[in-house]
């Protein structure tokens, strides 16, 4: 499993430049530390993907080791698809609507 190919939904692209421009103002090496946490959050899913838990609406979770996000995503027959990339204070589903023909 660990050929598939990863899909950002737009909203979870957003979410991602957000976050970084956040720990950007605060402190630019901040920043780079969660882009860096980012991609080793993605190696883990890509893995083993079946190994982290159900979450919501069939998706599966990740939660960053450093950071106060958690990632949303779906495992399908030909991709990893991230849903949304999810601050812990956010209410829980609010990303239920986004499909993957966004």
């Amino acid at each position: 499993m660990d050929d598939l190919p990863f899909w950002f939904h737009p909203d979870a692209n957003a979410e991602v430049l957000a976050a970084h421009d956040r720990y950007f103002e605060v402190r630019p090496e901040l920043a780079e530390d969660f882009e860096a946490e980012l991609e080793r959050s993605r190696r883990g899913i890509a893995r083993s993907p079946q190994t982290w838990p159900a979450y919501l609406f069939g998706t599966q979770r990740y939660l960053m080791k450093r950071f106060p996000f958690f990632i949303v995503f779906r495992v399908t027959d030909v991709r990893i698809e991230i849903v949304a990339i999810a601050h812990e204070c956010q209410r829980p589903g609010y990303w239920a609507g986004r499909s993957a023909t966004q």
